[in-house]
């Protein structure tokens, strides 16, 4: 077998995986503020606290 090719493509592999993992946590507290700000409703002009 050619292991220094096996490997090289293990480690994109786990590079590839750590990459996506990343990318998904990222994408999921962008997810979670949006959500988050489309379910309070708008401020309204509070006048007592002026």
């Amino acid at each position: 077998m050619n292991y220094p090719i096996l490997i090289g493509v293990a480690v994109l592999v786990v590079i590839l995986i750590a990459y996506l993992i990343k990318r998904n946590q990222k994408d999921k507290k962008v997810f979670e503020k949006e959500t988050i700000q489309s379910e309070l409703p708008p401020e309204k002009d509070d006048k007592e606290n002026i």
